[in-house]
Formats: structure tokens, sequence, C-alpha cells
């Protein structure tokens, strides 16, 4: 009986450990922002109230989806993450988990999720969420290390979630009732260029180990990273607005985007100004107040 419980312990723990695995894959605090943008695309669109079993349902398969591009993100860059001090320490870069099984898992998760969406919503939502773990794993991913233009495409799926909210509610990419679900993507596709290039300059050293390009220059560590990053918060400025002129929001919805994006092209300024670490980090930390600030605004202005 005594030599019992320490094998049941240890059976325990290596069930636990697997599980923390797994859950590492996922990547929970990046599919939860992710996620989260999808429920309040859902909850913005015409005609839609909270539900909790709709908005578990729509969390559970974006979780899911979100899961699965992440773990063949991390299947395709094993062996870089074994050179980033970051990721090293991840399952596959440490030796704790095989390809094949985060294969598995990535299949799992990726289909059953897209399943649930387009179930319990509708195939176009399936489909989309299905699209955009396409996007992010084989098209994003490998263009990491080939050009910086891997920013662009991975700003594509970054943006499609609050468009499959929207569309899991109104079963439509087209016409009058799609346009405010365009106006999120356009959102949280221009959010995501200051947001990606502030965490590749922090991150720099690290990158170039692993051989992968982020920054939109050549010479790496340049003001012209910080001139982007101005313009593309910049045009978050007017965007703001788009979400009153569609009707999916009214005047606090705007202003509280308008001061948010003012903010954050205010930090890509001193960033493009001083052109160092400390406001590389000041416009990183300014991307992860920007946008669930704004979406929250919007979503208690439509309430």
């Amino acid at each position: 009986m005594l030599r019992e419980e320490p094998i049941k312990a240890r059976g325990q723990m290596v069930v636990l450990d697997r599980v923390k695995d797994y859950a590492q894959l996922l990547k929970p605090n990046l599919s939860f922002m992710v996620v989260f943008s999808s429920v309040v695309g859902y909850l913005l669109a015409p005609n839609t109230t909270f539900e909790w079993k709709e908005v578990i349902i729509l969390f559970a398969g974006g979780l899911l989806v979100t899961g699965g591009a992440n773990t063949i993100n991390q299947i395709l860059e094993r062996y870089s993450d074994k050179l980033m001090k970051r990721t090293m320490y991840r399952p596959m870069p440490d030796g704790r988990m095989g390809a094949t099984e985060a294969w598995i898992f990535a299949a799992l998760t990726g289909i059953t999720g897209a399943l649930l969406l387009g179930y319990f919503f509708n195939p176009l939502a399936g489909l989309l969420s299905f699209t955009s773990l396409l996007l992010y794993a084989f098209a994003y991913t490998p263009m990491k290390k080939v050009h910086p233009v891997a920013v662009l495409i991975g700003a594509i799926p970054g943006a499609l979630p609050p468009l499959i909210g929207w569309v899991a509610a109104t079963n439509t990419l087209t016409g009058p009732l799609a346009l405010g679900g365009w106006v999120l993507f356009l959102i949280q596709f221009f959010w995501q260029f200051p947001h990606f290039w502030a965490i590749a300059w922090v991150g720099f050293d690290d990158y170039e180990k692993a051989g992968i390009r982020m920054l939109p220059s050549k010479q790496g560590k340049t003001r012209f990273t910080g001139l982007q990053c101005m313009f593309y918060s910049l045009v978050l400025i007017p965007m703001a607005v788009m979400p009153r002129t569609v009707g999916i929001s009214g005047n606090t919805g705007m202003l509280i985007g308008v001061a948010c994006g003012l903010l954050y092209f205010a930090a890509s300024f001193v960033f493009y100004k001083n052109n160092d670490h400390k406001s590389a980090k000041r416009v990183m930390f300014s991307s992860f107040i920007y946008l669930p600030t704004v979406l929250l605004a919007l979503l208690f202005d439509k309430m």
C-alpha cells in the first residue's frame, strides 16, 4: 500500500505535466485575446443579445481553432524555437513532445473547433475560422523566415476573429449587413502592424538567432520601423469613426476609439523619434491596451 501511493502520485504528476504541455501548445494568453475579439464581434452584430450558451460555444470553438493554429506554428518552428530564450522550453524544443503527437493534437483541436462553429452557428463561420488557421499556419509561419511581408500576411488571419464572430451572428460576408464586421476586421488589421513590429524590436536578438525577419527594414533596427508604426497607428484614428458610421456604436465608443488611437500614435511617434528599446516597449504595451479597450468601448456603447 505504501509503495502504491508514490507510484500513483508519480502517475498523476506525469498526467498533469502532459496537460500543461498541451496547454502550452494552445498559447492561452494569445488565444484568449483572439477569442475575446471574436465574441465581441458576435455581440456587436445586429439583433444579437448575450446568451451564455452561444458565447461559450463561440469561445470554445474559437479557442480550439486558434489552439490548432498555434500548435502547427510551434511544430513548424520547433527547431527555431530551440535557439530563442523565450521559446526554448516549449514542449517540442525541450524534447518533451514529438511532432507526430503535436500534429494529432493540432488536427483534433483545429477541425473540432471549426466543426463546432459550423454546426452551432453556420457553415460560413466554420469555413472562415478554418481558413484563418490555414493562413496563419501555412502562409504566415513559413514566411517569417523569408521576408518581412510575413507581418502583412499574418495580419489577415489575425484580423479575422471579430469578422468570424460577426458572421456567426449574421451568416453573411456581403451586403449592408456585413459592413460592421468588415469595419471590425480593418480596425484589428491595422492595429497589428505596430503591435508586431514593437514585439519584433524588443525581441530582435532572439529573432536574429532563429533567422526570423519581422522588422520592415533590411537594416534591422532603423527609424523606418517607427515611421511605419506611426503610419498604421495614424490610420486607426479616423478608423475609430467607422463603427459609428455603420451603426454599431455611438459617440462614446467613437470618442474612446479616437483617444486610444491618439495615444497609440503618440507612442509610435516617440518610438520613431528615439529609436530605442524603451520606446519600442511603450508601443508594445500601448498595443496591449488599445485593442481590448476599443472593443469593450464599442460593446458597452451598444449595450
